[in-house]
């Protein structure tokens, strides 16, 4: 969160790792982190989201995460934020969470999804084609 209790600050890829997710990550602390983020934002409507190009509340329990906006991933992680952001016109501004992923699974296809995600280690074994494409 940002210091309210409204609102979450998050990577615009993560807007498909939270429909993906199913329990898995990098560590118990991680899992920990990223299911109470994940059920809050599928159960709580009208969670607001702050879109951003860096370090979010879900890379908190991350190995990955070298230091507040700093990803040891930067490089791989920005071309997925780019590319949600280009497919999906977002902007690195506040959106209602349920909102956007109506949005996104109205307009995903499965070359927009394997184009985004093709390089991510969890895209295989994450029920991200199940949940987003209804695959």
């Amino acid at each position: 969160m940002d210091g309210s209790d409204n609102v979450m600050v998050m990577r615009p890829h993560h807007l498909l790792c939270t429909q993906g997710y199913s329990g898995k990550g990098y560590s118990s602390a991680f899992v920990r982190n990223m299911t109470d983020w994940v059920s809050k934002l599928r159960t709580r409507e009208g969670f607001l989201v702050r879109l951003t190009t860096s370090t979010d509340a879900l890379c908190a329990c991350c190995p990955q995460k070298l230091a507040e906006g700093v990803c040891m991933d930067d490089e791989k992680v920005l071309v997925y934020d780019r590319k949600v952001m280009q497919f999906f016109h977002l902007e690195e501004k506040e959106y209602v969470y349920q909102d956007l992923i109506r949005r996104i699974d109205a307009r995903m296809t499965p070359g927009m999804l394997e184009e985004i995600c093709s390089t991510c280690s969890w895209y295989p074994v994450s029920a991200c084609r199940k949940n987003i494409l209804g695959e």
